[in-house]
């Protein structure tokens, strides 16, 4: 292992095993809620893995981490680090991590870039809505956005109500690696200007990077 980033692994993998494994929606909602974190937000599950792992991380990392352009990446330690969730009954097995030119700054910079990834078993038990309807009166009613997805068509995805962490992967990115990652173009913004490439992660090639694992 690189002598640049060992000791964030190393971290990582003491640290973050006091994570929960259970996440029950509801609960977990009202946790970010009453932290003011993006308790709004549908994939709140994805949030919860960021702000738990925050708190386990925040006094041995620097938070948030690197900025280049206008993109800033969520920790740094000898390197910059991102967080993120996936599902791992998703037919999808695509992570999108982060912008393009940002991630090529940082591995400039650095020789490396890193990506904590949570993967979680998830349950869409939300047949009656009941879950989604909840979410949206602690809001206070639909948001902007729901409300013009609603006008474009009545089809709305059921929410994900539980997520159960089953482990963790410590991904190293270095300018070789960039090659094998697909890419995600997102057309453009509101106002004409074309929004930024990422970089996409398929886990199914996850064997061609260097890859580190915390059983839960």
């Amino acid at each position: 292992m690189c002598a640049f980033y060992t000791k964030d692994i190393e971290i990582f993998n003491d640290k973050l095993k006091f994570l929960p494994v259970a996440w029950d929606g509801k609960s977990c909602i009202l946790e970010l809620k009453d932290a003011d974190y993006n308790w709004r937000q549908m994939e709140w599950w994805a949030f919860y893995f960021e702000f738990k792992a925050k708190q386990l991380l925040e006094k041995y990392f620097q938070f948030p981490g690197d900025k280049f352009d206008n993109v800033v990446f969520d920790l740094k330690g000898h390197i910059n680090w991102d967080l993120k969730a996936s599902a791992i009954k998703s037919h999808l097995h695509k992570i999108i991590l982060n912008d393009i030119n940002a991630m090529e700054q940082a591995i400039e910079k650095y020789g490396y870039h890193g990506e904590i990834i949570a993967l979680c078993d998830v349950e869409y038990n939300d047949k009656d809505r009941s879950f989604q309807k909840w979410h949206t009166e602690l809001k206070g009613g639909m948001s902007q956005y729901e409300k013009e997805r609603k006008k474009r068509t009545s089809i709305s995805r059921y929410r994900k109500t539980q997520a159960v962490l089953t482990e963790i992967i410590f991904l190293v990115i270095k300018a070789d690696n960039l090659e094998i990652l697909d890419i995600m173009r997102q057309g453009r913004n509101s106002n004409g200007m074309p929004r930024k490439e990422k970089y996409v992660l398929d886990l199914e090639r996850i064997n061609y990077f260097e890859t580190h694992i915390l059983e839960i």
